[in-house]
This record gives C-alpha cells, structure tokens and sequence, in this order.
C-alpha cells in the first residue's frame, strides 16, 4: 500500500469512528507541521487563510486552481497526515469542471476534497438546484475513478450568503448525500439545534461542522450530536494574524515590546522544523 492509499484509508476510517475527530486548518507547511505535533489526525487546507498569506482578500478570483493545488500539495508533503482541501466551488461552473478539478487535486498527494454550491457572483449566490447535484454527481464520478478512497465532501453554501433558508439548506445536502458524497458540511450553522438538524437529516453519513464565528460547542458536544468531523476554517489564521497585528501596533503607538514576553521561543519554533 502505497503512502496515498494508506493516508486515505486512515482519513475514511476517521469518519466511521463513534466519535468526532478536529480536522483543524493549517494555511501553509508551516502552520502544518506545528499542529501535527500536537497530535491531530487530519488537516484540511483553508482558503481564506492561505489568501492572507498571500496579500489576498478571501474573495472570488482571489486563488486561481492553481494557487490552491500548490497549497495542498505543500500541505500534504509536510507531514504524513491525511490532509484534505478546500476546493471551493470547483473553479467550475460546470460538472465537467468540477470532475477535473478532483482528478487534479488527488494528484497533489491529498486524499479529500470539498466541492461547494456558492457562485462566486454576489448577484446570485448559489448554484440552482439540479445543476448543485449535478456538480456533485461529476465530483463523486470522478473520485470513485481514482486508485484510493478519496473523500468527497459537498458543502450547502446558503447559510453563508445571506440565504438564512434552513429546509433548504437539509434539501441539498440529503441530495448531495444521495448522489454519493462521502461528507455533508453546511458552513454557518448557528446553533446546536440547526447542528441536530443537519445531523438527523443526512444520518448515517457522517457530518463535518465548522466551529468559527458564533457556533460555541465543545468537541464532546459535538459528539454527542453525532457530528463526526469538526474543522475551524480561517479561525486559527485569523488568531495567528491577529496576534502579529497586536505587536505590530504595539511597537508602532507604544514604542514598546512586551509581547515579546508571551511569543514563543525561538528554540521552540525552530525545533518544530528539524529535519
């Protein structure tokens, strides 16, 4: 078994586990290998995150495919967990599109991906119905074709364009689940019922729940739901990032550097990236 094969077996047995594990969100090799030291089982990319590093706003058009299959392919070649990628909507409008962008994800050494319903256009946010489960219909195609269990997540994208439309939100899951999707994700649930929802509608798939922004719940609550995977998207950039800017501003109004008081030390860092 190949360190593909065997990164993708250990990725889908992860989500048939009576329990949740924390995919948590690394931005670049770097941020990889530190929480891989901590002892998480999987990684997933997040695009939001790796955008930042970059100079880039989290927008449309602000990561070209190609952007992003070389995060990914970093990602996965800096540690030996499974890592799984944020590939927004495909960069595709179309099925076709979608399929390729599986195929050429898998190539860079991750074992999942996640295809998402959102446009990209602020005017009409979300894919029509038929043409969402068809994208994933193609996106399912393509990873059944590869020589390993690649997981395919479909992600209902409503809640997170303004389209506070639950029932609809469970309708495109349910038919992303039944046109063969491996995980169902709705990014921005707010609360432990609209969770509980979500959880009891796709049942048995298993569910990836994002814990960033205002949903608060504790891994063993999550559990208890029956969420098997949880991620936290931009969250930990966004905390790397916002502690940079509070030194930046401290030197830059105080004159002073007393953050240095809390910053890790450089034997610490450096440890992390011993070959």
């Amino acid at each position: 078994m190949d360190a593909q094969t065997l990164r993708a077996e250990t990725f889908k047995l992860l989500h048939e586990r009576d329990r949740a594990f924390v995919m948590p969100n690394p931005w670049d090799a770097g941020s990889a290998v530190m929480l891989a030291s901590l002892g998480f089982e999987a990684l997933a990319t997040t695009s939001a995150g790796y955008a930042f590093s970059l100079g880039r706003p989290d927008a449309e058009g602000a990561l070209s495919l190609d952007d992003t299959l070389l995060n990914a392919h970093q990602i996965a070649q800096a540690t030996t967990l499974p890592v799984a990628a944020d590939l927004e909507n495909g960069f595709s409008d179309s099925p076709d599109g979608c399929a390729q962008t599986i195929l050429r994800a898998a190539a860079t050494g991750i074992v999942g991906g996640s295809i998402e319903d959102a446009t990209g256009h602020s005017g009409d946010p979300i894919y029509a119905f038929d043409l969402s489960v068809e994208r994933v219909q193609a996106a399912v195609v393509a990873a059944r074709s590869l020589p390993f269990a690649f997981t395919l997540t479909a992600r209902a994208e409503n809640l997170l364009h303004g389209r506070l439309d639950l029932p609809d939100t469970l309708r495109r899951l349910q038919a992303y689940a039944e046109a063969g999707a491996d995980v169902l994700y709705a990014p921005g649930l707010r609360t432990a019922d609209e969770v509980l929802a979500v959880v009891k509608a796709v049942a048995p798939k298993p569910v990836n729940v994002l814990m960033s922004g205002a949903l608060k719940l504790s891994v063993a609550q999550l559990s208890a739901m029956g969420v098997k995977r949880i991620s936290v998207g931009s969250a930990m950039a966004l905390a790397a990032y916002g502690e940079f800017y509070r030194a930046a501003q401290e030197i830059r109004e105080l004159g002073t550097f007393t953050f240095t008081d809390r910053s890790m030390p450089f034997s610490t860092a450096n440890q992390f990236f011993k070959v």
